[in-house]
């Protein structure tokens, strides 16, 4: 049976999502938490909405495996749970409706980059979690610049290239506002995401926010269609994989199909 599995991690002590030989990754960890709990030699293989690169949080990750049947859903989290380091819990587990594909069923991904701008905000203990940076931020400037970047778009001016991958996607929401004094979040929806495009984003409305660039030299880099070594990606620690969404049972399956069909290889990484 496919199941669906929820969870959130704390990114800090990861090399990202992947699993990669010698190292500690989220998609490894659950894999050997699977194979513990079920007691299976080989490491089912699961996949993932997000693959969130190294440093990366999330709370809204969501996987899919294939898993024997007869399986109870509470007992498998607990158990899961049981196992799993503290950096990662299982918040949710259940057989997945037909047509279900964790990746490519996915409408949008959220997530969300913090950033403190004052030191009288800072705290110690949200160090690897929100970024830190010396010059005050203009909200207002920030959302004026953002909302021309809304829409379907060729983003490889935000993205590293991959060959054979497109780097054409629909941006649905990018808005800033500050949560508290010295305190400001950014939201960023859109159907997928190509390589570090999230943290490049945000990199390109940091310097119109502290004064350094105009309201309209985001837009400018975006229509330029390439890289832009002026652009920086911002550290990992400030991002966080929110929520991913989804369309109702019935159309799973088809949403899944169209997202192959448009993308093939579809990245959708942070």
């Amino acid at each position: 049976m496919r199941w669906r599995i929820d969870l959130r991690y704390d990114g800090t002590e990861f090399h990202g999502w992947a699993r990669q030989e010698g190292l500690r990754t989220v998609q490894g960890v659950l894999e050997q938490a699977l194979a513990t709990v079920l007691r299976q030699p080989e490491l089912p293989a699961v996949t993932c909405a997000g693959r969130t690169d190294t440093g990366v949080h999330a709370r809204g990750q969501v996987v899919h495996v294939w898993l024997p049947e007869g399986i109870v859903a509470r007992n498998l989290i607990h158990r899961l749970n049981g196992v799993l380091p503290d950096d990662v819990w299982v918040t949710r587990g259940a057989e997945a409706p037909d047509g279900f594909d964790a990746r490519f069923s996915a409408l949008w991904r959220r997530y969300v980059y913090r950033i403190c701008d004052d030191n009288i905000a800072r705290d110690p203990l949200t160090r690897n979690h929100v970024l830190r940076v010396l010059q005050p931020l203009d909200v207002d400037r920030m959302n004026e610049a953002s909302a021309r970047l809304l829409g379907e778009h060729d983003f490889a001016a935000f993205c590293k290239r991959r060959e054979g991958a497109s780097t054409v996607r629909a941006l649905q929401e990018f808005s800033w506002r500050r949560t508290a004094p010295g305190l400001v979040e950014a939201t960023v929806i859109a159907d997928a995401f190509c390589h570090s495009m999230v943290r490049a984003l945000v990199g390109s409305i940091v310097p119109v926010g502290d004064g350094r660039r105009d309201l309209d030299w985001p837009a400018k880099v975006l229509a330029a269609g390439v890289r832009d070594s002026a652009v920086t990606v911002l550290p990992a620690h400030g991002l966080t994989l929110e929520e991913v969404g989804y369309p109702e049972d019935d159309q799973l399956a088809a949403r899944a199909i169209e997202a192959r069909n448009v993308r093939g290889e579809v990245h959708t990484r942070g």
